[in-house]
């Protein structure tokens, strides 16, 4: 950024070393293990939809809270739209935007990455944990 305000205007790039950009904020959202699986969920369901309780039950371990923590970051970002439908109880229905598609490439590469080289960072722990016990 060329600028020291606390938000980057949209036409502007990021720097993620210029300690005001906000793109660090984003990196933080972002780089969730919610945030992946519900990009990842999301984005095998393009261009469709995909319910609340559908993505609560494709990603094992996320609370009602977080999730909704989570689909509530990746909307007000611009990468995933809600749509509310009136019935009793309200259906809702969660898809990506073009912005959101656009995430899942990175976030695949990302995952991949740290499922082919977890067995490598496992050792690494061990011997650090190891050398830590004396």
């Amino acid at each position: 950024m060329t600028t020291r305000s606390a938000r980057a205007r949209p036409t502007e790039r990021g720097d993620l070393f210029d300690s005001q950009c906000p793109t660090r904020q984003l990196l933080d959202r972002i780089g969730t293990k919610w945030t992946s699986m519900a990009v990842k969920v999301l984005a095998a369901a393009a261009p469709g939809e995909v319910r609340f309780a559908e993505l609560r039950r494709r990603m094992p371990g996320v609370s009602q809270k977080m999730l909704s923590v989570t689909l509530h970051s990746l909307i007000r970002d611009g990468l995933a739209t809600r749509r509310v439908e009136p019935t009793v109880p309200p259906r809702v229905y969660y898809r990506l935007t073009e912005l959101g598609l656009s995430l899942e490439v990175p976030l695949a590469a990302l995952r991949t990455w740290a499922e082919e080289h977890m067995a490598e960072i496992d050792r690494a722990n061990a011997i650090d944990d190891a050398r830590a016990r004396g």
